[in-house]
């Protein structure tokens, strides 16, 4: 009889652990997406399988969510006071949305206009740009860059 009490304990106290230890982690896996974080945009070029070639070179603490597979769908959120290069980046309609969300991506991303730089659609926030891809296909034909 005291097997069978000791079950519901041994079961909250092994999912209480779990929880503690690794829920992101979990989450990410069930989710089948990651977190990344990088320091500067040097670090994420050599660090990161994706490229975000429309992120000013001086962008610090960026953050990315994308599928597991580091392949695919993803956003990103970097800060930095400057502007996009005009040579990346096009302003235009929004007529995309991203994939994934993130405690750490702007409340409000429904805006109506984005700026498309490549696969990209970017916008503006109070602390650098956040942007997501893939973007739509017309938004992409607006980008200055393929």
């Amino acid at each position: 009889m005291k097997k069978i009490q000791l079950l519901p304990v041994l079961t909250t106290a092994a999912l209480t652990t779990l929880a503690l230890t690794g829920c992101s982690n979990i989450a990410d896996q069930v989710q089948r997406e990651k977190s990344l974080e990088f320091a500067s945009v040097p670090i994420l070029t050599e660090e990161w399988d994706q490229s975000a070639d429309w992120l000013p070179a001086d962008a610090t603490r960026i953050s990315v969510r994308e599928a597991a597979s580091g392949t695919g769908p993803a956003i990103l959120a970097a800060t930095t006071d400057a502007e996009l290069d005009p040579a990346q980046c096009a302003e235009t309609d929004r007529q995309s949305a991203p994939t994934y969300s993130a405690d750490w991506a702007p409340d409000d991303v429904y805006v109506d206009r984005i700026f498309a730089c490549g696969d990209w659609a970017v916008i503006e926030t109070d602390s650098g740009w956040y942007g997501w891809t893939p973007n739509d296909p017309d938004e992409k034909a607006e980008s200055p860059t393929p």
